[in-house]
């Protein structure tokens, strides 16, 4: 496994939360967000999103800054596209297995049976 889909499985994993996903979705909606405002009416702890915060930061999918006495948590923008782009190349590639499934099923019954 090369470095680069290591990195896009970590990416991965750490998207593939529900509350993750959930926390994606907001700050996408909203823009930079403090913990207080990402766990408002979410059923989930500060706690718990702090640390699925840090899951996120660690793969790049998510940075803090500091603004005065609480951190502002955004999205990065830029691994999401890397996610897009590696979703892209693997949907190439069903495509193109699929139309050599395809060209193979359509084949004439004796292109077939020469092959057996």
């Amino acid at each position: 496994m090369t470095a680069a889909d290591q990195n896009s499985a970590a990416l991965f994993a750490a998207l593939g939360d529900t509350t993750r996903l959930q926390l994606v979705a907001r700050l996408c909606a909203s823009g930079p967000a403090s913990i207080t405002r990402l766990t408002a009416g979410s059923g989930v702890t500060r706690q718990a999103v702090t640390k699925h915060l840090h899951v996120m930061e660690l793969t790049g999918l998510v940075r803090s800054t500091r603004h005065g006495r609480e951190s502002l948590w955004e999205l990065e923008q830029r691994r999401l596209e890397d996610a897009r782009r590696y979703l892209d190349v693997i949907s190439k590639q069903w495509d193109a297995a699929l139309l050599r499934l395809q060209a193979f099923v359509e084949q004439p019954e004796n292109d077939q049976a020469d092959q057996a």
